[in-house]
């Protein structure tokens, strides 16, 4: 029987392809017999998608803690109406970002304190935390060309190339914090490319 569950996140900058090595690894678990649930962040719940418009509408001018809490707001609501009952159930939950996003976002590149951060997660998640994390890592520039190229645009498309910057070192020192749980895998290379790095990884440490 498959013997893997619990949470998996990939985390990185915009551009980073979070979003198709998510979609690849729950196709190459669920092939494997594995209970996967995808979602996202923000998002995932009726009333997270609300709240994902008001974070994400390139016109909303809003203060970094309103920020902060709108997305704790969808954090909380996912939480318990998706993750939760999905790990109960033996489920692999895979999620396209989570509170490492938060850390390196509104901590790292808006200036929140970490403490005010490390409170929220301790009332919002108690106990959530994900076993595995893919970060992937990739130059600031190309990953804001990816997009572009793919005409994604959004609030956080348009901040200024160093706060981008300060997102990916965020990102990096947590990385280095904790080896064991975040794997950063290099996504300058092609989706095939970075997809067998990632199951390799659930291979060699999960015996998948």
């Amino acid at each position: 029987m498959p013997g893997v569950k619990g949470l998996i996140s990939f985390e990185g900058i915009e551009g980073s392809g979070k979003t198709t090595q998510a979609r690849l690894l729950a196709e190459y678990l669920r092939d494997r017999g594995y209970d996967v649930l995808e979602t996202a962040e923000p998002g995932g719940t009726r009333i997270g998608e609300k709240i994902r418009g008001l974070l994400l509408e390139p016109q909303n001018h809003m203060e970094p803690l309103t920020e902060l809490l709108l997305y704790y707001s969808s954090r909380a609501q996912l939480v318990k109406e998706v993750i939760e009952p999905a790990i109960r159930r033996g489920a692999v939950v895979i999620t396209d970002r989570f509170t490492d996003s938060t850390v390196a976002y509104q901590g790292y590149a808006r200036g929140i304190d970490l403490g005010i951060i490390n409170t929220l997660n301790e009332i919002v998640v108690p106990g959530i935390k994900p076993f595995l994390t893919f970060l992937l890592d990739i130059d600031v520039e190309e990953g804001l060309r990816r997009n572009r190229h793919a005409r994604k645009e959004d609030r956080f498309e348009l901040e200024a190339v160093e706060f981008h910057n300060r997102v990916r070192r965020g990102f990096l020192e947590i990385a280095g914090r904790e080896p064991e749980r975040v794997k950063v895998i290099d996504a300058s290379r092609s989706a095939g490319e970075v997809g067998m790095e990632i199951r390799k990884i659930m291979e060699g440490c999960h015996g998948i």
